[in-house]
């Protein structure tokens, strides 16, 4: 079974720096997890009115108001089939902001054919559903775009315009002279600015996965994409 994002990038997956293409090659039918740990350079947010917006989105595991610097980080992928027989990847971080105090950052991913395009599923209900734009950059790194945007709370269905959108930029690559993925991600809004953003490196242990563990996979699931 072709990966996710193989099946996104097409023959633009060749393109990848080897290291990511192992790390986003895997599917299902490989029964393999990929764990990730390293540091945040820097975790920062947007000025004092980001603050109340980020604070809810932490309560299902979107975003965070806390910042600093050489902050340890975890990212868990596991690639699985949902509830609902779609192929999906998680992308779950997770942030030691301070001694004893921990945000989680969660995600999970799957590939709607019909439209061609990666759906991020922010948060534990999968409430939030986003476009991914993917394309590979001249160094072999991979670069991802937020697009359309929808909310997804029970029977609401709501496409969010622009001007509420949270547009996040993000670029992972490897680099080859420290054995690390560096990644560094951008949240901004396109009227109000900066909101939220990490930089930081991390290395990859793989191993094989005898199922997903329930704290990997959310809440709930959403069959709209």
């Amino acid at each position: 079974m072709t990966s996710i994002f193989e099946r996104a990038l097409g023959s633009d997956f060749a393109r990848l720096h080897p290291e990511l293409q192992r790390r986003f090659g895997f599917s299902s039918a490989d029964e393999t997890a990929c764990t990730g740990s390293g540091t945040m350079d820097e975790v920062w947010r947007g000025p004092a009115y980001t603050v109340p917006f980020l604070a809810l989105g932490a309560h299902r595991n979107v975003l965070f108001p806390e910042r600093g610097r050489r902050i340890p980080f975890t990212i868990e992928n596991y690639a699985y089939l949902d509830s609902f027989g779609r192929e999906t990847v998680t992308f779950n971080r997770a942030f030691e902001v301070a001694r004893g105090r921990r945000r989680r950052f969660d995600a999970t991913m799957i590939y709607d054919a019909e439209r061609g395009t990666i759906v991020d599923y922010l948060g534990t209900h999968q409430h939030v559903a986003v476009d991914l734009d993917l394309r590979v950059d001249d160094r072999g790194g991979l670069r991802i775009r937020t697009a359309r945007q929808r909310i997804r709370e029970r029977a609401l269905d709501l496409r969010l315009p622009e001007s509420l959108s949270a547009v996040a930029d993000l670029h992972e690559s490897y680099d080859e002279r420290l054995s690390r993925f560096r990644i560094e991600v951008r949240v901004a809004n396109p009227r109000f600015g900066p909101v939220f953003g990490y930089r930081g490196s991390f290395t990859a242990a793989y191993s094989q996965a005898g199922g997903v563990p329930t704290s990997a996979r959310p809440l709930r699931e959403d069959a709209r994409s």
